[in-house]
């Protein structure tokens, strides 16, 4: 498979190019920095310097891929619009390309607490932690609304750990028992495969170790 990993220099997209790779998948990098940063020498590895708000440079380098990864990133404070206009971009310049399938990371604010609330509604929600996830929010309202085949992983803290393949997830809604914790590793692990088995196609994934 072709893969375009958006956010590809952050913790999980490192982790995710690693694993790609391994898995024997062609891999285009994208990102501002990707000639900086220590990404693997690999024949199956291009690096595509680019930025997320220019939807030309998104969509050439979207342009013959199976289907594309986010891991974006940015700041907390909510000021930084990367997750949600960074989005917004590639949905937009997916379609254009003719890319149907996109796996991507948002916060677990964005799981159901209930049938009618998420998390981040609720009046114990962290108050630190809503101006990031009001952006994850933004985003994941882009790719509900869009035609795409979306997978939206709505993870807790990311621990910088290696896979160990021993983790849960549900659909919707935080996994039981939840740890509040899970490995990069691991979740790249899952990202990846569920790139493949399609089991949470338009839905958000709440995962743990």
């Amino acid at each position: 498979m072709k893969i375009i990993i958006f956010g590809a220099t952050g913790i999980v997209g490192k982790e995710l190019v690693k694993q790609a790779l391994f898995n024997g998948h062609t891999v285009k990098a994208y990102g501002r920095n990707v000639f900086t940063e220590d990404l693997p020498k690999n024949t199956n590895l291009e690096l595509v310097q680019g930025t997320l708000f220019d939807g030309s440079q998104v969509q050439h380098a979207i342009n013959g891929c199976d289907a594309v990864l986010s891991a974006l990133g940015g700041g907390f404070d909510g000021s930084d619009k990367t997750r949600s206009l960074g989005m917004k971009t590639i949905v937009e310049e997916m379609k254009k390309a003719g890319v149907k399938r996109l796996v991507a990371i948002g916060g677990m604010g964005l799981l159901n607490a209930d049938e009618t609330t998420l998390l981040i509604d609720m009046e114990s929600y962290p108050p630190e932690y809503l101006p990031v996830g009001r952006e994850h929010q933004k985003a994941y309202e882009y790719l509900s609304k869009s035609s795409l085949n979306w997978t939206f992983v709505c993870p807790p803290d990311i621990l910088p750990k290696e896979a160990t393949g021993n983790f849960i997830t549900k659909a919707n809604y935080p996994p039981d028992p939840n740890n509040y914790k899970i490995n990069v590793g691991d979740l790249a692990l899952f990202m990846l495969s569920e790139l493949q088995k399609n089991e949470f196609v338009k839905m958000r994934v709440g995962i743990s170790n």
